[in-house]
Formats: structure tokens, sequence, C-alpha cells
């Protein structure tokens, strides 16, 4: 997509798009100096069915843009890969499972939901995973309240957004296949395979995070404690969000 202008142009138009409406918000904190209420949640999952990759990477460098507002620090790396995998998974698994148009009617909405549910939760593991690992904050804390406001968002707004938007986006053909042409088409296997491994990686990375910052579950692979769990969560998660990283990696 680098080699495509309009893709380039597309990832700086979602990239200030999604830095314009998070910094208002700024001063609305749940968690300070590192998230607060997030109406702009809905943008990465609109622009991913509507600009693939040009979403994705807008997302990344969008949720830098607005983090620097915040205050730059580590915790923004895994931020900016968050947001990465948040605009990847909406397009990706969508294009593997249906030739459907990304709009909220009939049996494709029910399918809508559940990417933006999955998308929601991968953005909130990462994060919940990276600050542990650095012992800032507890993924029960983190990884909880930002799947919560992923979810209070996107749910609500991207399919109204996509109702709108995809028709007219589409007619203009500038939809991120209309820029790229066709992909070659994935093998029934290989889709199936790389979905499983999305979502059972997605599941058991957020699933994980809960029981080990919590006290109920230690790794086998990662049996000590640490008193900020840094080393159990860190170690415990990382071969699990492998799963999904890899899953996405066939699609």
């Amino acid at each position: 997509m680098w080699r495509n202008t309009r893709m380039v142009v597309l990832t700086a138009i979602c990239a200030a798009l999604y830095a314009a409406i998070l910094i208002p918000f700024k001063v609305i904190p749940l968690i300070p100096g590192i998230t607060e209420f997030r109406p702009a949640n809905a943008v990465p999952v609109v622009c991913s069915f509507l600009f693939g990759p040009a979403g994705a990477w807008g997302a990344a460098f969008g949720n830098l843009i607005g983090d620097f507002f915040g205050g730059l620090g580590p915790g923004d790396l895994f931020g900016f890969f968050a947001n990465l995998l948040y605009g990847l998974v909406p397009y990706l698994v969508w294009e593997a499972i249906t030739t459907a148009a990304p709009l909220p009617r009939g049996a494709a909405g029910a399918g809508l939901f559940a990417v933006i549910a999955l998308a929601s939760t991968l953005c909130a593991a990462v994060v919940g995973w990276g600050l542990n690992l650095l012992a800032f904050h507890p993924f029960t804390v983190l990884g909880t309240v930002v799947l919560v406001n992923n979810l209070a968002v996107a749910l609500v707004l991207s399919p109204l957004l996509l109702s709108v938007l995809y028709p007219r986006i589409r007619r203009a053909r500038l939809l991120y296949r209309d820029l790229l042409g066709p992909r070659p088409p994935l093998g029934r296997w290989r889709a199936a395979l790389g979905v499983s491994l999305v979502v059972g990686g997605t599941v058991a990375t957020f699933a994980a995070g809960e029981l080990i910052a919590g006290g109920r579950w230690l790794a086998p692979w990662a049996p000590r404690r640490t008193a900020s769990g840094a080393f159990e969560v860190g170690v415990g998660l990382a071969p699990l969000l492998a799963v999904a990283i890899g899953g996405l990696a066939l699609l």
C-alpha cells in the first residue's frame, strides 16, 4: 500500500481524523495519564472496513499523535501496536469469513458485531499486557477498562457510521479493494485456520491476563510470582498473543 499514493493519503487522513477526535477528550481521563473516554474508538474500525491497511496504519499513527498531547512514555509503544491490530482485525477477518458488505443488516449484522468485539478485545489485551509488563497498571484494571471503552463506543457508533459511509465510499470507488485491486483468494483451510487462531489467541490472551493478574492462575511457562505481576503476565501472555498475531499473518 505504501507504493499507492491514494492509500498513503488515506492513511494520513485516518490518522488526522483519529487524533482530532482523541485530543479534545484527554480532559476526561478514565486512568490518568493512560487512557480516557474515547468516542474516537469507532474511527479505526470504520476506516479498517473502508480503507483496509490505510485504516490500520492511520489508527496506529493517530493514536501516537493523540498520546503526544497526553505525554509520551514507554507504554505508548504498546498503544501504537494495539491500535495497529485494532485496525487490522476488522478488514482481514471480514474478508476471510464473507464477501458481504460490512453493514448491520441481515445475517451479516451479527458477524459485523462479532468482528468489532474481536478487534476491541485484541486491542485491550495488548494494552493490558504491555503496561502490566512495564509494571504500570495491572491487567485486571487496564485491560478491562480499555475493553469496555472500546466496546461501548465501537459497537454503537461503527455500524451507524458504516451504514452512512460505506455505500458512498463504494460508489466513489475509494474502498481499499478498488485502490489496491483484488487480493489473491485465500484457501478455505487457510482462512479457517487463520480466523480460528485469531479468535482463540485473542480470547485466551484476554482471559489469561485477567486470571494471572488476579492471582487465580499461573501459566506453566511463567510460574514465578512478582509483586507487580510484570513477569507472570508478560511472559505468560506472550505465546498466546503470538497465536493471535500468527492467525492474522495467515490472513
